[in-house]
């Protein structure tokens, strides 16, 4: 249990500091990666359930990627 959390929360850094590249963001914060990678993890898997797709490991990274680049931009409109 513990070991997959671990796991996933460094798979949520991993595609933080993805969607991070992906839309053109400050790659100075390691932890902002890792907060936004999980939270859009998070919100990919809600979309994910929604639409009815994902599952699996890579089928979960690209939702959490997509989820991470959504944070990112809705993070972006807010700050400004």
């Amino acid at each position: 249990m513990l070991i997959k959390l671990i796991i996933e929360i460094i798979i949520g850094a991993v595609c933080g500091f993805i969607a991070n590249s992906l839309m053109k963001g400050d790659t100075s914060s390691i932890l902002k990666n890792l907060i936004l990678g999980i939270v859009g993890g998070f919100v990919g898997g809600l979309i994910g359930n929604l639409l009815g797709i994902g599952g699996g490991w890579v089928g979960g990274i690209i939702l959490s990627i997509v989820g991470a680049c959504l944070v990112v931009w809705l993070v972006r409109k807010l700050v400004k």
